[in-house]
């Protein structure tokens, strides 16, 4: 599967969000990772338009 140069922003941009969340897990308590995570949740949330947690959340079959 090719994809366009935008293609690889986004997937080089969730890679580093995902870095940083595993790191803030490991470094923060559970509360104080639950806030951050809730934090992203709502930026990516403004940002494409999709409430993430909420999807996410849907049929919750372990997913997420």
């Amino acid at each position: 599967m090719l994809l366009s140069r935008s293609d690889e922003a986004v997937l080089a941009a969730a890679e580093e969000l995902g870095e940083e969340l595993r790191n803030a897990k490991q470094e923060r308590d559970q509360f104080q990772f639950n806030s951050i995570l809730v934090q992203c949740n709502e930026a990516i949330g403004q940002q494409i338009g999709i409430d993430y947690g909420s999807a996410c959340g849907a049929g919750d079959d372990g997913c997420c």
